[in-house]
């Protein structure tokens, strides 16, 4: 559990990331981003969920299915924030998926 001043009202992330209140509740309920309830049941988001945003914003671009998506973001690891190692270990198999997407395009 984060301390509260660490943590950002789903406001405060949709901001900062570009997404939609609705879309970051969605993928909540997806299982790709968590939060912690504040004791008004407010969600509430630790800080490292805006990189898995950015992440998830990235691979729907390079056209991951959610279902994929949640799939590779179970790889990272659960007890730190990811690495840029973590991050590009991650990406490093997408390289295939990228070329025959530039190729449709």
């Amino acid at each position: 559990m984060c301390p509260v001043s660490e943590l950002l009202t789903i406001g405060e992330v949709a901001r900062r990331s570009g997404v939609a209140s609705s879309a970051l509740r969605f993928y909540e309920e997806r299982g790709l981003i968590h939060s912690e309830r504040a004791g008004s049941g407010h969600r509430r988001y630790a800080r490292p969920v805006l990189r898995r945003i950015a992440f998830i914003v990235f691979a729907q671009r390079v056209g991951l299915t959610l279902d994929e998506i949640h799939g590779e973001l179970e790889r990272l690891p659960d007890d730190r924030a990811p690495t840029r190692r973590d991050w590009s270990r991650l990406s490093s198999g997408w390289t295939a998926r990228s070329d025959e997407r530039i190729a449709e395009l």
